[in-house]
């Protein structure tokens, strides 16, 4: 189990953190704070981020860069993020840009929250106003297999999400660190 730091002075290393990636409706902001509830970490969300740049709604930010501009944007983001016992919540489109995946990889591991298809669709079927990166006449499934293979490569562990609830998510996410995982925690 992790020990708290001493806040006397911030901590010189930027690491660990964990972070989450899957797609648009996996649960990474749900699990995310399931997960810093359960560590006593802090949470971090990727698209609550850019929204706060730019003070404007996600979809609305994508809409108005196109999606390459908007990766872009992403990635300048998350290369940002300067955090220490953290969970990080991305967007889904952040293995498009390989410099923020090795800036988070060198925060500490990247969770793949692995949910199939068909619920990925139920979800944002719930939620249309989710922001997604996508280019006009793009399909929901083809971007879906075209980032399995990039979560796939760029996943520390993998966690196999269908039928987990957030909580039951964060406890097998906790239980499969790296076993060493703990060892330079101490502030």
């Amino acid at each position: 189990m992790p020990t708290k730091p001493e806040l006397t002075s911030a901590p010189a290393a930027p690491a660990p953190c964990i972070t989450l990636i899957g797609m648009a409706g996996a649960g990474k902001s749900t699990v995310g704070h399931a997960l810093a509830n359960e560590l006593g970490w802090a949470l971090v969300d990727s698209d609550h981020l850019i929204e706060a740049a730019y003070g404007a709604r996600l979809q609305d930010i994508t809409d108005a860069l196109g999606k390459s501009a908007f990766l872009d944007t992403e990635a300048k983001v998350i290369a940002a993020i300067k955090a220490h016992r953290t969970v990080i919540a991305t967007g889904g489109s952040v293995i498009y840009r390989d410099t923020a995946m090795q800036h988070l990889a060198a925060l500490g591991p990247i969770v793949f929250l692995d949910v199939p298809f068909r619920l990925i669709e139920e979800r944002i079927a719930r939620n249309p106003e989710r922001g997604i990166a996508m280019n006009p006449g793009e399909k929901l499934e083809d971007i879906f297999n075209e980032r399995l293979a990039l979560y796939t490569h760029y996943a520390t562990i993998r966690c196999p999400a269908e039928g987990k609830n957030p909580t039951q998510c964060a406890r097998w996410i906790h239980d499969h660190l790296p076993h060493n995982f703990y060892q330079d925690d101490c502030a």
